[in-house]
């Protein structure tokens, strides 16, 4: 980054901090499976900090640093500043951080990192990356039924509005937090299942992007739990509801044009466009145990309705993995193209790293764009599915960690250190949940066996 703008941009946060009385200043980073990391600094120690960073024990975080290499260092990023609106009265702020290793070196093990490396070979082909994010999350109550099952704040459909006064407050409230933080949300509204709501950020760089969800994240807790409620970005709390999804629309821009937009095609999808979404496909079963990476999230994903289980593009085909939105088919800015799989839980960071990667990957070797799927998938036949060549995504945390295995583009990507502990977690989560015996063997064994 140019100096002279990142002097201006320290002068900046020197000066709002004191301007705003600002008392505690928290450095934010996020560890490799997606948790928010939190330090606080005083406002004196800012300016060192803008300097030299702050040092802390890396081996304490998930995924950062075995214990012989310890030592860490957090540099905040001023262009990152903000004020906590919540935490009116005590005047905190806080700033991402990017992490390195004693001697500068960006850390290999943070996935802000991952993701500038991505985004900066993208620059190199000449694109800029863009996301705008469907987020979905559940509110509810604080009790639990019998057997711990959650409870739903409300009983509410898709769009309901008037009879949904504490979800309606809640958003309204969470979003004007949100705009005084400088993240601008598109829409707001109740989703399907009961307690279940949608919000969607207006596009930006996948990298204000990925900090815009974690600071979203925190936002959705931080407001809900000042409601004596909890928001859950679980990626399906309920059976018989529908799951949370983080739905993906992505651009590639060349400048001021958006490359995604042919206005002589029928789809209206450049050339790049059709590549990217072939390298999406091809590459989906790789890069799935990331943006899918809890036991929890191949409940939604084998759950029908909206989530996604093969692997196939389609128009206005909600069934699909990959869909073109026709919203506004004759406007090229708004060309995009939108990933369906992406779970409410995953760690955006490294999420938009791998679907920027598998598009690109696209783009490079003209991947050519298979048959769009028209039928709704989920009600075609297994036959079907397989003389139309569609498979499915990996069915378990399990099979998609065996996909990963093979996965150059996600190593190389990902970069070993994120790889390989990566690939260590999952495994060891996997086996845990494999050894549990469930509610559902209890109630279907235990009275007959």
């Amino acid at each position: 980054m140019h100096t002279g703008r990142v002097s201006r941009q320290t002068d900046f946060v020197l000066r709002s901090m004191e301007e705003r009385n600002i008392r505690f200043v928290r450095l934010w980073f996020t560890d490799v499976l997606g948790s928010l990391k939190s330090v606080a600094i005083a406002p004196a120690e800012v300016e060192g900090a803008f300097a030299e960073g702050v040092g802390f024990d890396g081996s304490a975080i998930e995924g950062y640093a075995r214990v012989y290499e310890a030592d860490m260092v957090a540099h905040p990023d001023p262009a990152t500043f903000q004020v906590l609106p919540w935490r009116s009265g005590t005047g905190t702020a806080r700033m991402f951080c990017d992490i390195t290793n004693p001697d500068g070196t960006a850390s290999a093990a943070d996935p802000r990192h991952v993701l500038k490396k991505t985004m900066a070979r993208a620059a190199d082909m000449g694109f800029t990356f863009y996301v705008h994010p469907e987020i979905e999350f559940y509110l509810l109550k604080e009790e639990h039924q019998p057997g711990g099952a959650p409870v739903s704040l409300d009983n509410g459909g898709y769009f309901d509005h008037t009879t949904l006064g504490a979800g309606t407050d809640f958003r309204r409230d969470a979003i004007n937090v949100l705009e005084q933080m400088g993240i601008s949300v598109e829409f707001s509204h109740h989703e399907a299942a009961p307690g279940q709501h949608e919000i969607d950020l207006r596009y930006a760089d996948a990298l204000t992007m990925a900090d815009n969800i974690m600071t979203f994240r925190v936002v959705i807790r931080e407001i809900a739990s000042l409601k004596g409620i909890k928001a859950t970005f679980m990626p399906k709390p309920f059976t018989n509801h529908a799951g949370s999804g983080m739905h993906a629309h992505v651009s590639l821009f060349e400048g001021d044009t958006n490359a995604f937009y042919d206005v002589a095609d029928e789809f209206r999808m450049s050339p790049v466009a059709k590549h990217f979404v072939a390298g999406l496909l091809h590459h989906a079963p790789e890069i799935t145990a990331v943006t899918n990476q809890w036991v929890n999230s191949y409940r939604r994903l084998s759950g029908g309705g909206e989530a996604p289980n093969y692997i196939c593009w389609g128009r206005n085909n909600r069934s699909a993995l990959v869909r073109i939105p026709m919203y506004k088919p004759d406007k090229a800015s708004s060309a995009r193209v939108e990933l369906r799989s992406i779970d409410s839980a995953a760690n955006p960071y490294l999420a938009y790293s791998l679907v920027l990667a598998a598009g690109l990957d696209g783009i490079e070797k003209e991947l050519p764009l298979p048959e769009e799927a028209s039928d709704d998938v989920w009600q075609l036949s297994a036959r079907e599915r397989h003389a139309l060549g569609i498979k499915r995504l990996p069915q378990s945390l399990g099979a998609a960690i065996r996909c990963m295995e093979e996965s150059e583009l996600v190593a190389e990507t990902l970069g070993e250190h994120v790889y390989d502990f990566f690939l260590r977690n999952k495994r060891a989560e996997f086996e845990e949940y494999n050894r549990q015996v469930s509610q559902f063997e209890l109630d279907r064994y235990l009275p007959h066996l």
